[in-house]
């Protein structure tokens, strides 16, 4: 019996162009003490090979439709020899391999006694044109590390160790104009860190754009006048933060009887890829803030964006994009007013009306929302295993 265990280093999180490290281990178990008798050669375990490879899966919903150019593609676990003595790291998975990196080979001919281990370090540096992790309603990217592993004459064993790939929508392009050719001396004995200069750039950038505050103030108005005046402290955030805003109904014509904002994404179908007109989108919805405002001056708005969702970004058949989306429930101002009763005490009574004639009206407001870098902490990371 042998242990597989694989644990990330970095965290699950990554971005593209990073290198990706996991740490592999291969151990076998301690023999217990009522079989020490026998001989080493009965419990020395060996293993033929193990490799090591990243996949990126994607699945589709029927309401995108593939060119013909693309209905020719076999999936590789359907292209691939059914036998089990067969390397096929997305055996059994469905959907279509968009990116695969070369497999790496941890070792041949292993070989481990009784409480004897062996750990390796897999490192992949992620292509920059990958996609981020998804799932929508209308398309999914899932990404894994496949380690597969066989003894001598016996199945292979797979274990998968899941990742989450996070991009920056319309950053790295900005980047990529500004690039110029570097004349200042260099060492050809020392490697080049572009790549990681430019990653610290973009995320520069993103921590630029994303605490910037300049307050955005929107006049809301329907047919008969003035219903609102909202103020939004910034359009661009990190997973993780609130959306802070407020609502003022200080000189509004038209009385706001309630409202109610969802943060909401939207997946819009490429136009290669679509299949009907009416089903060009999908519309995912998430965090909600509701109140009831007949009466009052001012309201605030906090709408947290969760952590697990995926910022936009855009691919070959599908563009995501975040927004606001409002609905103002309205009422004219005669059948808005309260009724007063003074009591014998002095004290005032105000009691709403029995029945309100409503108007609803909704608007949607698009912001940006850009991936978060979070520090990984060891003690909570996962450690996946199989036993073979």
């Amino acid at each position: 019996m042998i242990e597989v265990s694989a644990k990330l280093v970095g965290g699950p999180v990554y971005l593209p162009g990073e290198s990706i490290g996991c740490c592999i281990s291969f151990s076998n178990p301690p023999v217990p003490s009522d079989t020490r008798s026998r001989s080493n050669r009965d419990v020395l375990e060996t293993l033929a090979w193990a490799s090591a490879q990243i996949h990126c899966l994607q699945s589709t919903s029927d309401k995108i439709n593939f060119p013909p150019i693309h209905d020719r593609v076999i999936p590789e676990e359907v292209s691939i020899s059914s036998s089990d003595t067969s390397f096929a790291p997305c055996r059994g998975d469905r959907g279509r391999i968009v990116l695969s990196t070369k497999p790496k080979i941890l070792f041949c001919d292993l070989r481990l006694s009784p409480g004897e281990s062996k750990t390796y370090l897999y490192t992949e540096v992620l292509p920059s044109e990958s996609p981020p992790s998804y799932r929508g309603q209308l398309v999914k990217y899932s990404y894994k590390i496949t380690v597969g592993t066989q003894r001598v004459n016996c199945p292979i064993k797979q274990l998968r160790v899941p990742l989450r790939i996070l991009v920056f929508s319309g950053i790295p392009e900005a980047i990529a104009c500004e690039e110029s050719v570097d004349l200042s001396p260099s060492n050809p004995f020392l490697e080049s860190n572009d790549k990681t200069q430019a990653q610290d750039i973009v995320v520069q950038m993103m921590q630029n754009i994303t605490a910037r505050r300049s307050p955005n103030f929107f006049n809301i108005t329907n047919m008969k006048g003035k219903v609102a005046r909202f103020c939004l402290f910034k359009q661009a955030y990190k997973l993780g933060e609130d959306i802070v805003g407020t609502f003022d109904f200080v000189g509004a014509s038209v009385p706001c009887v309630q409202f109610t904002v969802t943060l909401q994404c939207e997946e819009l179908i490429s136009d290669a890829y679509k299949s009907l007109a009416k089903q060009d989108r999908a519309v995912i919805s998430y965090s909600v803030c509701h109140e009831v405002c007949l009466s009052m001056q001012q309201c605030v708005l906090n709408l947290p964006i969760p952590l697990y969702v995926t910022p936009a970004f855009d691919t070959d058949i599908i563009s995501l994009r975040w927004r606001l989306h409002f609905e103002f429930v309205t009422t004219d101002p005669v059948s808005a007013t309260l009724n007063s009763t003074l009591n014998t005490d002095s004290s005032t009574v105000y009691e709403g009306p029995a029945s309100l004639p409503i108007e609803t009206m909704v608007w949607d407001l698009p912001i940006q929302i850009y991936p978060t870098i979070l520090t990984p902490d060891p003690q909570s990371q996962t450690k996946y295993n199989i036993i073979i």
